[in-house]
């Protein structure tokens, strides 16, 4: 077996792991949601690949140290913990304001590129600490500190986690397009929808200001 391969008692415990994480309710699934109830199946998914693109990035940062840096050093974790937030609460005002790019009733000539679907679901796990503390700490328990292959089997494990919690994320986007085509008829839910989209976001901007680096 290759030495970047991890055992594979390790593989299915980190799969399990990732599963329960990738159903999980965070602001990148609502965000997933809002953003196919919007703007239709193609948006959903390139803000699912915009998502999986940060999560790689996170990957790549803990493979090599770098998220370390961040999650240690107060100030830098308190930086990205206010642009984390800022950034749900920017989420949040979108959902709610005539014309947003997140609203469930669309807005004629609104619709914006599949480019800023894909931007907007990498910024919003780029800008999440709690994706950061999770990489950071929980990723690392899978390997062993003085394996000389520890970097590559991180980046094995964070590819692990994309192809875990990628059946899972496109069956929210499916489910998000039928939701749609069930209730688009009636505009008091999609206004009830779009303001508890705003209600997740902004709980999740409050979580993540309480979020703690390492004690």
């Amino acid at each position: 077996m290759p030495a970047f391969i991890p055992d594979l008692p390790v593989i299915l415990a980190f799969a399990l792991a990732a599963f329960v994480l990738a159903v999980t309710p965070g602001p990148d699934m609502a965000l997933f949601v809002s953003r196919t109830m919007n703007w239709g199946r193609s948006h959903g998914f390139a803000t699912v690949l915009g998502a999986t693109t940060g999560i790689a990035v996170h990957t790549m940062l803990v493979a090599f140290g770098i998220s370390v840096l961040i999650v240690t050093a107060p100030a830098l974790f308190w930086t990205l913990k206010i642009v984390g937030a800022l950034y749900l609460v920017w989420l949040a005002i979108q959902a709610i304001r005539d014309g947003g790019g997140i609203l469930v009733t669309r807005a004629a000539g609104k619709q914006p590129s599949w480019g800023r679907s894909y931007l907007t679901g990498l910024g919003i796990n780029l800008t999440n600490p709690k994706v950061a503390l999770f990489f950071v700490t929980f990723l690392p328990q899978f390997v062993s500190a003085d394996d000389p292959a520890a970097a590559s089997k991180l980046m094995f494990l964070g590819l692990e986690f994309v192809v875990v919690s990628l059946p899972v994320v496109i069956a929210i986007v499916l489910f998000a397009e039928w939701l749609t085509r069930t209730l688009k008829e009636n505009a008091w839910v999609g206004k009830a929808l779009n303001w508890s989209f705003a209600a997740v976001f902004m709980a999740f901007a409050a979580t993540i200001l309480l979020a703690e680096g390492r004690k």
